[in-house]
């Protein structure tokens, strides 16, 4: 990062920032091991808590970020809400199912 332009360097750190917040919740979500337990599991709420901070920077960088701050951005909020959708309803179902049998 010393070669880098200020302006680059708060770029690459931005971007970081927002990759570091994904892969969060791509682990929450249970779609790739636990960096800590190298286990798959799913906590909801956690990736509902990391999508909000993403949410919230993208509010609180409005008119502020590049064009590939902003693809990266609305790209990773797209996917993790899509598939935050998809494992709610997969977790509903569990619930349910228990109670169907009894």
């Amino acid at each position: 990062m010393e070669n880098l332009t200020p302006e680059q360097k708060q770029q690459a750190l931005f971007m970081q920032l927002v990759i570091m917040f994904q892969q969060a919740a791509w682990a929450h979500l249970g779609k790739v091991p636990n960096p800590v337990t190298e286990k798959i599991e799913r906590d909801l709420e956690q990736a509902r808590m990391s999508i909000d901070m993403l949410d919230m920077i993208k509010a609180r960088t409005q008119g502020n970020r590049s064009d590939d701050e902003s693809n990266l951005l609305d790209h990773a909020l797209r996917e993790l809400k899509l598939n935050y959708v998809d494992e709610l309803d997969k977790e509903q179902k569990e619930k349910a199912a228990p109670q169907q049998t009894s």
